[in-house]
């Protein structure tokens, strides 16, 4: 007898990504994993990524189609949540693409833990669009963890990533927590939810899904005030872990230092940002000692204080140099 398998739901936000759309759409319909719910929320595309979507439904009878408004990608996440029928949701980003046995690989993790687990989670390779050079990101293990380790990984950036994407988990869960709208970074401000509602955690360290490095997408295009909300939802986020976990603060207080780090690299060029960066800076200057007497503290971190105490435009000039070099 076959054995029955419970309905997943593949959420699939789509805008403006007519490229990229077959190759993602084609991943999804060639999991192992049969028994899917594909629903494409078509979040008012002005290119031909509707179209894609429609004609892709046509073909296969698990494709759903949902058009609406511009609203957002945490507005069309959302959609697909509150449609999705399945017991198990998974969000696939529709300029990404994923391993024919993503969903079976997650799926299986929950089954050896005999769905104890509310959340499964798998690994991501990045692809760089511009030179075509691919990163892998896991280091093979698996094992079950409580939801406060998975915090603390996802603080010190050891395995665990903050994205929507390559993790499989109940649909229930997602209901209770939608993603922020109106919001840039938004996984930031919604992951750490998940991980307080799950005292295990399955945890397989494999890629299994391809992250597309865009020049055009929202971490590598140019600086807007927009972009601050990394910090804002990085120190609620902050504020609420070191609530219910106080052993927690440190590992919170890094993730706060990579968030500034990481919004001051988005405003190199900037202009009309002197006051950000001067306040983003001093936040640095303020927490240094604190964060680089932290034995867990990533090296990255401490070499880019390293440069910065060189003076700004010496870190600037680094910074470019470790961009150019990650890509090629």
């Amino acid at each position: 007898m076959l054995e029955k398998t419970p309905l997943i739901s593949v959420v699939v936000p789509i805008y403006g990504v007519e490229k990229y759309l077959q190759r993602c759409l084609d991943s999804i319909a060639q999991q192992t994993y049969q028994n899917l719910e594909i629903i494409l929320v078509d979040d008012g595309s002005v290119d031909n990524s509707g179209k894609i979507a429609d004609e892709y439904a046509l073909k296969d009878e698990r494709m759903l189609v949902i058009h609406r408004e511009n609203g957002g990608l945490s507005a069309a996440r959302n959609t697909g949540i509150k449609a999705a029928k399945g017991e198990y949701i998974t969000f696939v980003d529709s300029d990404d693409y994923i391993d024919e046995d993503y969903v079976e690989y997650m799926y299986q993790l929950l089954k050896k833990d005999s769905f104890k687990a509310k959340l499964a989670v798998c690994s991501l390779r990045n692809v760089f669009e511009q030179t075509g050079k691919i990163h892998g990101n896991g280091n093979g293990k698996e094992c079950i963890l409580t939801g406060k380790e998975c915090l603390e990984m996802m603080c010190y950036h050891d395995q665990f990533d903050t994205c929507a994407y390559a993790k499989l988990g109940e649909t229930s869960l997602y209901r209770e927590h939608l993603f922020p709208e109106g919001m840039l970074f938004e996984d930031i401000g919604h992951t750490y939810k998940i991980l307080l509602e799950c005292p295990r955690v399955a945890c397989g360290f494999v890629d299994k899904y391809s992250y597309v490095m865009r020049a055009n997408s929202i971490v590598q295009s140019s600086f807007s005030s927009k972009k601050l909300d990394l910090l804002t939802m990085t120190d609620q986020m902050a504020k609420t872990v070191s609530d219910v976990y106080p052993d927690l603060a440190k590992a919170v207080l890094r993730r706060q230092v990579y968030a500034r780090f990481s919004t001051l690299n988005q405003m190199l060029d900037a202009k009309n940002v002197l006051q950000q960066r001067k306040e983003i800076v001093n936040f640095l200057k303020k927490h240094k000692r604190e964060v680089l007497k932290d034995p867990k503290t990533p090296k990255r971190d401490r070499l880019a204080y390293l440069m910065l105490a060189l003076g700004y435009p010496i870190y600037r000039m680094a910074w470019k140099f470790y961009e150019k070099k990650k890509i090629s």
